[in-house]
Parts: C-alpha cells; structure tokens; sequence
C-alpha cells in the first residue's frame, strides 16, 4: 500500500498535472470563444510545431516539469534542424493536447461525481447519476464515492507516466543531434588535451631552464655567470607566465580567443634559452619561416621546445645540433641532434616525445625519435605543406 502512494509524496507527480493543465488554458479560452470548433486548435498547432525554435522550447519546459532535477541531456536543447525532427515536435504538441484534455476532464469531473456520491450515500442528493439507477440501497452509494478518487489517482499518475515517455521519444535528441552533440563534445576533449600538452611544453622547458641555470650558477660561483643565468630565468619564466595566462584565459572565458601563440620566427628566444642553460647549441635555420602556415609554424615552435627541452633535461648540458629547414610551398624539416649522457639513459621517458609525435600525425606529417646509426639522439619531424 505504502509503495502505491509513494508518488502522491513526489514533486514530479504534481509537476507533470501542471504540465498537462497548461495547453488547456488555450484551450479553454478557444472554448469560451468557438465552442462549435474544438478541432481547430490542433490544426493551428501544425505550423506551430514546424517552427524550429518551438522544439527548444518544448523541451525546456518538458525538463522542468516532467522531469525536474534530471540531466537535460535527454531533452532537445537545439532548434529541430530535419523536418523529421519538427514533425516529431508537431506530433508532441497534437499528443499533449489530448492528454491534457482528457487530464482537464478527469481532474474535474472525477471528484465532482465522487462529492455526488458521498452526499447522497448521506441522504443529501437530489437525484441518482444516471448510470446507477434509483432502486440501490443509500450504502451503495458510500461503497462507489471513493472509486472516482481511485480513478483520478491512477489517472493523473498514468498520463504523467505516459506524457513523460511520450516526451522523452518525441524530444529527446536524435541521431543527428546526438552525433552532432557527439562530436562537440569530442572537440573540447582534444582542445583540452591540446592545451594541456601547452602547458606541458611551455611550463616543463621553463621549468626545466631554472633548474640547470640554478644549479650551473651554485656551481659556477661566479657573479657574472650568475647575474647572466638569473636573467636567463627571468625571460624563460615571463615567457611561460604569458603562456599560462592565454590558457588560462581561454579556460575562464569560452568564447575568448586564443590569442597569438608564438611561432617559429621566435625560435631564436628557444636557441639562447638552451645556450644558456650551458648546452652548446649549434643551429643551421634556412628558408622563410614567415612564410609558413600559421599552424606548421605553432606546431614546430612547439616541437623545437620540446626537443630542446628533453636535452637539457636528460642529457645535461651536451652538444646539440639543430636544424630547421623551411621550404616555400609551407613544407618544414625540423631536426635536433644530441650526444647521448655517458650513464646511457635515454632521454624521453615521458610524454613530451608523445606529444611531439602527436602534433605530428595532426597535421599529417611524420616524427622520428630515438638513438640513431651513429649513436645520437635524434628527433626528426617532417610537416608537409598545409
């Protein structure tokens, strides 16, 4: 007994009446104006129901009361873009239209006949409903007077129940919408998973600068080393706090652009972080950097960093050996050669080679990392032309 009236204590019960009331409020006033025309309103409701925003809006105040405090996700939170979809949202409004009439009916009608019965069980009407005849004895009466209250009970839990499945079926997201919402959402995962390998190679190399300028100036024990290798950390740490502060820009406000990110024109400020961090780096740079797409450039900026970065971090300060090779059709050869350190570990246990593989394969083009014939350790990546 407790489980059936268990939906007499939730909201949602009566949210779902609601729901079904309101298009009766149109209805009646159409009534009250053109009683010899109950039809009409659910033929006006046809063109209604093609109007594409009227499916967002359907769907809102569907969540809201058929449905309160349940993800919306399983509504229409975009106009219909397919006619299917708005003939879905016509055949909604034309079947809640009649359950809300016969709701309205049964909300009304119901407890009226149930005061009927009850007042005359105790001697009080003025006459049988017509259905139950004349000749029953008062006792009868005081027996049915509860059955329309049971009625109205399984009536307005049923068409709360129904409407809501029928509303989930008719403006729940389709199979386009559903692929389309798809795929936004695998977007922000990759935009996501991009920024975080920014901020991977940004913080990591600026990180990684400190350290060894840190440590080489202990050493060194000379203050002109060490006002060099303080400044050295001063400009690679203002780089990476730009860098963070677009990103993180971009995360607080969505619809803000990403700012400009640097490019290979600035590889320079990557070669004279590294040489002062102790590495000799020897660098051969040819072609129109300028000149390339801005993504190939971004991307390369990106892989240089990483690349020089991993020497610092697992070679120490050896030599390397970079080459930058830009052709004019947007085309880039980018390759970083180091000594491998004399404990023979190897450089790149992380996910900075990943990444660097990664941004590769994105713009369709191939990376090569790893020890190569002659011993070194060789990052090769080749970008075609965008």
């Amino acid at each position: 007994m407790v489980r059936l009236l268990r939906p007499l204590a939730r909201g949602a019960t009566y949210t779902r009446l609601l729901h079904l009331w309101v298009p009766m409020a149109a209805l009646s006033v159409w009534l009250w104006v053109r009683p010899d025309l109950p039809w009409m309103p659910l033929l006006v409701l046809v063109p209604v129901g093609l109007v594409p925003a009227v499916r967002v809006g359907e769907g809102a105040q569907a969540r809201l009361l058929l449905t309160p405090g349940e993800p919306e996700s399983q509504w229409a939170a975009r106009p219909a873009a397919a006619w299917r979809d708005r003939w879905r949202t016509v055949l909604w409004l034309q079947l809640r239209m009649v359950l809300g009439g016969v709701a309205a009916c049964g909300t009304v009608w119901l407890p009226i006949l149930s005061y009927a019965l009850a007042a005359r069980a105790v001697g009080h009407g003025t006459g049988e409903p017509a259905a139950l005849g004349g000749a029953e004895p008062q006792w009868v009466y005081a027996l049915l007077a509860p059955l329309p209250l049971v009625v109205l009970y399984a009536l307005v839990v049923g068409l709360g129940e129904l409407v809501t499945a029928a509303g989930r079926r008719l403006l729940g997201p389709s199979a386009a919408e559903r692929l389309a919402a798809l795929e936004e959402r695998t977007d922000q995962l990759l935009e996501r998973t991009r920024i975080a390998r920014e901020l991977h190679d940004s913080i990591g190399h600026a990180l990684t600068v400190a350290v060894l300028q840190a440590g080489a100036a202990r050493a060194a024990d000379s203050p002109e080393f060490t006002d060099r290798a303080l400044t050295a950390i001063e400009e690679t740490g203002r780089a990476a706090l730009e860098d963070l502060e677009r990103v993180l820009g971009v995360l607080r406000e969505a619809g803000r652009p990403a700012g400009p990110r640097p490019t290979l024109t600035e590889a320079d400020r990557l070669l004279e972080s590294a040489r002062a961090s102790g590495t000799r780096v020897d660098a051969e740079v040819t072609g129109p950097l300028e000149s390339l797409p801005g993504p190939v450039s971004r991307e390369g900026y990106r892989i240089l960093q990483e690349a020089l970065t991993n020497v610092l971090r697992h070679a120490g300060a050896v030599p390397a050996r970079v080459r930058v090779v830009a052709s004019g059709g947007g085309a880039l050869v980018l390759e970083v050669r180091n000594a491998l350190p004399a404990s023979g570990t190897e450089a790149g246990r992380g996910s900075g080679l990943r990444g660097i593989r990664e941004r590769a394969a994105l713009l369709g083009g191939r990376a090569y990392t790893g020890p190569d014939a002659t011993g070194d350790w060789r990052v090769r990546v080749e970008l075609p032309a965008a």
